[in-house]
Order: C-alpha cells, then structure tokens, then sequence
C-alpha cells in the first residue's frame, strides 16, 4: 500500500474524527474554537481596545474616534472572514508570533484608511498578548456555552421531562445490586436524571468568565510610564466589563485559568450524568423495557439482520468519556503556571474545542437515542406480577406499625431468595394480627401499585 504526505484535508483525510467522520455534528463549533475563530476573536479585542482608548481613557495624544472611524474599524469586526485570518497567518509566517500578526493586519487596514494612520501607535497599546488571549478565549468560551452547548443540553432536559411526564404513573420493577427491589414508574427514573441535569446545567450557566487586561506581568507597568496619572486598573476592569465578562484584578501575565478549569469540570460532571443515563438506558433497552424505532435502510449487524442495537447510547458514552478525558486534563493543568508565565497553556488551550467538540458529538447521539425510544409497557407489567416478594417490604413495614414482634425476620423467612406468589402472601397476610382493615389494604396491594409517591414525583419534574 503506498503512502501520501500530500492528501488534501477532508472529512476522508482529517486526523481527528471530529473533523472528519464527524464533521457535520461539530461544524458549528467552528466559528468559535478553530483557529480561524481564535484569530477573530483576537481581532475584536484589539479593535474594541483601540476604540476603547480613543473614546474613554482621555488621551491626550489620541483623541476620539469620528464616527467615519468608528465605521470603518467596525466594519474589520464585522466583515472578518477565512480571507482575513489567511492574511494574518500570512503575516505570522514572517513574524512567528500569532498575535503581533493580528496587530500587523490591523495597521495594514488602518493605514488603508483616510485618517486612522493616527491610531496605529496606539494599535495593542500597552498590552502583553495574554491581554488578548485571555479575553479572546473568555469571549469564546462565553458564546460556545451560550449558543451551542446550553441549547443542546436543553434539548437532552427537555426530551427527558416529557419522558418522565409520559411515563409518570407506569410501574416497573426497580433493580438494586441488579436484584429486583421495591417498585417505582419509569417516569420516576427519568425524573431523576433530569433534576440532576438540570442543577448541572444550572452550575455550567453560573460559572464566572474572568478576564484580565494588567500588562506584562500584572502590574500595568508600560500603562504607567506612558501615562502615570491614568487609573489604569479602574480602565481596565471597565473595558473588561463592557466586553461581558468578570474583571480579575489580581493576575501575573497570564489569567490563571481558574474559572476554565470550574467550567471544564462542571461540563465533565453533567456529561458523567449522561453517561450514568446512557448506560441505565442501554440496561432497560437489553431487558425489552424499551424498544428502539427503526430507521428504514439502517443496518444493525453485518450478519444478524434482526438486530436493531442501542448505538447512539453507545456513541453517547463513548464521546462523553472522550469529552472528559480532555476536560480533567485541562482542569489540572491549566490553573499551574511556573512563576509569571510558561508556554505550556498556550498549546493545551488549543485544544478547547476538542473537549467541546466530543461534548457536542455526545449530546447529539444521546438526544438522537432518545427520540427512537419507545417504552413497552406490557414488558414492565409482566416482569412485576412475576415479583410479588418485593410486597415483602410493606407487609413488614405495617407489621411493625402494630407493634409485632420480629416483623421483619418473618417476612426474610417468607420471602428471601424465593420466589413468592400473590396466594402465599394473601394467606400470610391473612394471619396477621392487625385491624381488618388493614388486612383488605394489604391484600389489596400489588407490586404494580406499589409504587408510592413515584408518579406524582416524576409528574412534578
């Protein structure tokens, strides 16, 4: 088999499957955390500094935009697209530095102007390139959550409250240690999962995004020497604040990445609960709880015809672990930072993008597996009038409420590891010591309407 060194990238020849088998899925993801989306969110902070020093710091020497200017410097925002960030990585080539790239492009489109060659000295003004790193990333990791991630969490939540509404008052055995335990309804299980995705998702909408913008080392040291009269921290944490994010006052070059590491492991932890989800799913599809809708031309098994597998469930774990594995890498190492700045941030944050990337890829499958369910409620209904020695717990329990002795080891000698049908406990029952009524209560139970508060419980999800 020969091997190329000059296949053209397409989803056929990329190296990751994100970008490739998968491609579709992720494509959204794009415009955020490629670098095309890292080069332009660059180029919005060095224009919205620019724009930021002429209009509101009061220098002398830089006086405030026309509104020509104002014009022309938003339509560099705005009109940003693949062309311009080739330019800039043109630009890189020669200076081998990503950001004063950025600042180069930006003369060049000031310079094309009639009057903005007075705003070049002032283009990355006083800034380190962390400056703008770190509020590029912070706007991207704002508008990812925000436009991609929440919505497709959302869409999982929503799904899963009409499952658990639909399936509210429908009993089906519980399995604790995989034996069969106390009733409860499928709506209940679900509910479950949706309260604890919904206080995950509750968490990943209140992480702070921090930004810092303090010079060199932190200490607005250059911002200093050019205008030493200028509150330069008051500036900074209001340009830092128009831009949407949280002002950190207290920073060595770099932003310490804190608060990217709280959202990583926030995201981790309500993808851990999916994964609790899709394997619990996966468990019930096994037992014929649920069927699987069929997609017409779609092929199970290369050789058994009749199957229809649980692959999306599968996809979901899988990518979700994916996810992870990336997310708690990024978690520990992106808080440590040797003394006021090393390099080794700068190539794991790259990398942002692939722990969202399988995020997304992981949600679509998982929202996609829950479409195609459909419960089969005469299954779960059969496997309860097999179980009548889950009774065995209320039998007990009401036992216990008029003061009989050993109620529970009665009932362990009845029942434990056997099977028990509904005659034995009607006439067990039958000799208990209790009111009358009582006794026609318990008789009158089924492992099917043992259930509790469960249907009430999940209908209030």
């Amino acid at each position: 088999m020969s091997v190329s060194n000059s296949l053209p990238l397409t989803d056929l020849t990329a190296v990751s499957p994100l970008d490739g088998r998968y491609a579709r899925t992720t494509a959204a993801l794009r415009d955020y955390c490629s670098e095309y989306g890292l080069i332009r969110y660059r180029v919005l902070i060095e224009v919205r500094w620019l724009q930021f020093l002429a209009n509101h710091a009061a220098l002398p020497e830089f006086p405030p935009l026309s509104t020509e200017e104002h014009a022309w410097l938003e339509r560099i925002v705005v009109d940003f697209d693949v062309a311009a960030a080739h330019s800039i990585k043109a630009i890189e080539r020669t200076t081998n530095h990503d950001v004063k790239a950025v600042e180069y492009f930006l003369r060049d489109q000031c310079a094309a102007s009639a009057t903005l060659a007075r705003a070049i000295p002032f283009l990355h003004f006083a800034c380190t390139s962390e400056d703008i790193n770190n509020l590029a990333y912070g706007l991207m990791v704002r508008d990812l959550r925000r436009d991609i991630l929440l919505p497709a969490v959302m869409d999982i939540e929503h799904s899963l409250t009409a499952l658990a509404h639909t399936h509210a008052g429908v009993a089906m055995l519980a399995r604790t240690h995989g034996q069969a335990a106390t009733p409860t309804t499928m709506g209940k299980e679900i509910a479950n999962v949706v309260y604890r995705v919904q206080r995950q998702r509750r968490q990943l909408e209140a992480c702070e995004v921090l930004g810092k913008f303090n010079g060199a080392v932190g200490n607005y040291n250059a911002h200093l020497a050019a205008y030493p009269d200028h509150d330069w921290a008051a500036l900074g944490a209001t340009f830092v604040q128009q831009l949407g994010l949280m002002w950190n006052p207290y920073t060595t070059q770099i932003e310490p990445h804190d608060y990217l590491a709280e959202m990583f492991s926030t995201v981790a932890r309500l993808n851990t609960v999916l994964i609790d989800y899709c394997r619990d799913t996966w468990g019930y599809i096994s037992l014929g709880y649920f069927k699987q809708r069929k997609v017409d031309n779609e092929v199970g098994s290369s050789t058994m015809p009749h199957k229809v597998n649980p692959i999306d469930f599968e996809n979901a774990e899988g990518n979700f672990g994916m996810a992870n594995a990336i997310f708690e890498h990024l978690s520990a190492k992106l808080p440590i930072s040797r003394w006021q700045r090393d390099l080794t941030d700068s190539t794991v944050l790259r990398n942002l993008g692939t722990g969202f990337g399988y995020t997304l890829l992981a949600l679509t499958s998982c929202a996609r597996g829950i479409a195609k369910l459909e419960l089969d409620a005469s299954k779960l209904s059969a496997e309860l009038d097999e179980a009548w020695e889950v009774l065995a717990e209320p039998i007990q329990t009401v036992m216990r409420r008029y003061g009989i002795a050993d109620s529970y080891e009665a009932l362990k000698a009845l029942t434990r590891g056997q099977r028990i049908d509904r005659d034995r406990l009607q006439a067990f029952i039958a000799t208990l010591p209790i009111p009358p009524a009582e006794r026609a209560r318990l008789q009158s139970m089924t492992p099917a309407s043992y259930v509790g508060a469960a249907a009430a419980l999940a209908a209030n999800i």
